[in-house]
């Protein structure tokens, strides 16, 4: 079974979001909106598109809780189900249900350290859509 498919997103606490999208938007050419930017690739031996999101995010955001981390990874999966059953089977902790939007689905879990980490299993078509405008 497969699992970890690679990058799917890279989530940072910063201290202003807006200013530091707006810095990388001056200094490196990100075309950035409210939630970052999406990195646009093609998959390995297709012509699918894929997409690895980068969002800076509010210094007191919860998102990333339990964590304490200051960054969160979040990594494309296939069969999400599948993979979350053999989670815990392992004995991995789980923080919550799957959750299912038009872009994907998603579920985190803690590494041995109590990192929060995002796992996405990704609908790129959709998510092609959804970050029209942005970096590529």
């Amino acid at each position: 079974m497969k699992r970890v498919l690679g990058i799917g997103g890279i989530f940072f606490k910063t201290e202003n979001p807006d200013e530091t999208k707006n810095w990388y938007k001056t200094h490196l050419g990100l075309q950035t909106d409210r939630y970052g930017t999406a990195f646009e690739w093609k998959q390995a031996d297709s012509d699918e598109k894929g997409f690895t999101q980068w969002s800076p995010m509010e210094k007191n955001t919860a998102y990333f809780e339990p964590s304490k981390q200051e960054f969160m990874v979040n990594y494309r999966v296939q069969d999400l189900e599948k993979l979350v059953v053999e989670l815990k089977k392992e004995g991995v902790e789980i923080c919550d249900e799957i959750e299912t939007f038009e872009y994907g689905k998603f579920v985190h879990i803690l590494d041995n350290e109590k990192r929060k980490i995002e796992l996405w299993e990704p609908n790129d078509s959709v998510y092609d859509q959804l970050t029209v405008g942005r970096t590529k």
